[in-house]
């Protein structure tokens, strides 16, 4: 591991198609460990699909971005090297990953079904399952960019979400991104909708809100459904095995 890590080091200066390639090595051998090759290599993948969603509708709007970074079992990310000027941009660019890694996702699935791959419906359920946490409304996550439109003080709705998630199944990782979301859950709490600098960057009008909160709550609950549908399908795999 240490030698991959020091590989990725030195890839970096070869450019960010390097680092990316390299840090998804590192992933795929970190996540091949625990859960074999060809899973790893999915799952990295999927991954990958969703960054390149963030990636694109950056692009779109015109932002300077870099390309993604993985590091295991935290996931990956697009370097944005010139933030959003506004709340809409920033819902788009946060919207697009999860999309298009929904769509990812079901391709998986629908392959599964078709082939008969109990290897292809756990990818599909590990994509579902992955966009969906991804859409809590609190930032840094995905929902907490998108319900930013709306109003930043959504993300006060991601702290018992959070909690849940910890209390369900604690994980170092979910310390970790709470760490990250504390100054924007302060933040939510101090928002003044008045103020001139909240006033222009989170200005947008009735449809606008509309269009993005219907879009939230529409791929949340696609998600919802799919990843329970989906864990059940394993789950009876798993009880006649």
């Amino acid at each position: 591991m240490l030698k991959l890590l020091a590989g990725l080091l030195a890839a970096g200066k070869l450019g960010p198609l390097a680092v990316t390639g390299g840090s998804m090595l590192v992933s795929i051998f970190a996540y091949g460990i625990f859960f074999g090759w060809p899973y790893a290599v999915g799952f990295v993948l999927l991954i990958l699909v969703h960054e390149l969603g963030h990636y694109v509708a950056a692009r779109q709007r015109g932002l300077n971005v870099g390309a993604p970074t993985f590091i295991p079992f935290f996931g990956a990310w697009i370097d944005l090297k010139e933030q959003p000027r506004d709340a809409e941009t920033e819902a788009y660019v946060g919207f697009a990953g999860p999309f298009v890694g929904t769509l990812a996702a079901m391709a998986c699935y629908f392959a599964a079904r078709h082939f008969d791959s109990r290897l292809l419906l756990a990818l599909s359920y590990a994509g579902l399952f992955i966009n969906l946490f991804n859409l809590i409304p609190l930032s840094p996550f995905d929902g907490g960019r998108i319900t930013a439109v709306l109003s930043p003080r959504l993300w006060l709705l991601g702290v018992p979400i959070l909690i849940g998630l910890f209390l369900y199944r604690p994980s170092p990782m979910l310390i970790l991104l709470a760490f990250f979301a504390a100054p924007q859950v302060l933040k939510a709490w101090r928002y003044d909708p008045k103020a001139p600098e909240n006033a222009a960057y989170y200005r947008a009008n009735g449809e606008t809100r509309l269009t993005y909160g219907v879009y939230y709550l529409g791929l949340a609950a696609f998600l919802a459904i799919m990843t329970s549908e989906v864990h059940q399908m394993l789950s009876h795999i798993r009880a006649l095995n």
